[in-house]
């Protein structure tokens, strides 16, 4: 069975460097209109998890949460975890590093 979330490699070495400044982090999908619809990046515990957020799986040893009610949007697709150039969500942990976490997806086969 294919993994429901996985990262790229920039995106694993940017998630090993906010390790190291920062500590244990948790990814949520956003689905807020504010930032769009980006991967938020947060030290673990400072978002609070809901009984309708869904545990995707983990990236660079980090859980990754989504909506139940986006996850039914996503439910087919593979989420892949990239890096690129610009400023990301305002309250992700990225946006000093002058990057961002941005989701592409692939259809399941």
């Amino acid at each position: 069975m294919q993994p429901k979330v996985i990262a790229t490699d920039a995106a694993l070495q940017l998630i090993e460097k906010l390790k190291t400044k920062y500590g244990p982090l948790m990814f949520h999908q956003s689905g807020g209109c504010c930032d769009g619809s980006s991967p938020m990046c947060y030290p673990q515990g400072e978002f609070m998890i809901g009984n309708s957020d869904v545990l995707l799986g983990e990236i660079g040893g980090c859980p990754f949460y989504m909506h139940a009610a986006q996850y039914e949007y996503w439910k087919h697709t593979q989420l892949i975890i990239d890096v690129v150039p610009g400023r990301g969500g305002m309250f992700s942990l990225e946006g000093s590093e002058g990057v961002r976490f941005l989701t592409r997806s692939k259809m399941f086969d």
